[in-house]
């Protein structure tokens, strides 16, 4: 099985600065393996580092984020097969979250699971968004 590790590259819009959180934290921005592209937790921040204002922001923030992986590897939303976003404060934060949600994941929807904690990896996080997506003819 061949495995290969995806990088965002330096200066990317979408990222900015923020790439070298990924050495920092030890993992790469997502793996590509037998036909599927496994999309590590992408979190709100700006291309400067700082963090959405609202859990909408960070959504959307994060989508982005997920959206240029994806599109690095020449695919779209519509190839996603399953998603998992951890949320902090979650019935607060519900509404901001789908409505960034609706806005920019159309159908055909992957499979979705969303799952309330405590925190994630910094205080300022609220959402948090793993993907999988699937290379078309695999």
């Amino acid at each position: 099985m061949a495995i290969h590790h995806i990088e965002v590259p330096d200066g990317s819009p979408v990222f900015g600065d923020t790439t070298s959180a990924f050495a920092r934290f030890g993992h790469a921005p997502a793996v590509r393996a037998n036909g599927l592209l496994f999309i590590s937790g992408q979190i709100g921040r700006r291309p400067d580092g700082v963090p959405g204002e609202t859990a909408e922001e960070q959504t959307e923030l994060a989508l982005r984020r997920l959206e240029e992986i994806l599109r690095l590897e020449n695919l779209t939303f519509a190839d996603l097969v399953d998603v998992t976003s951890y949320h902090v404060g979650i019935r607060e934060n519900m509404a901001g979250f789908l409505a960034a949600k609706q806005r920019l994941v159309k159908a055909p929807h992957p499979a979705w699971t969303i799952i309330g904690v405590s925190g994630l990896a910094s205080p300022e996080i609220l959402v948090e968004i793993q993907a999988t997506a699937a290379y078309p003819g695999h």
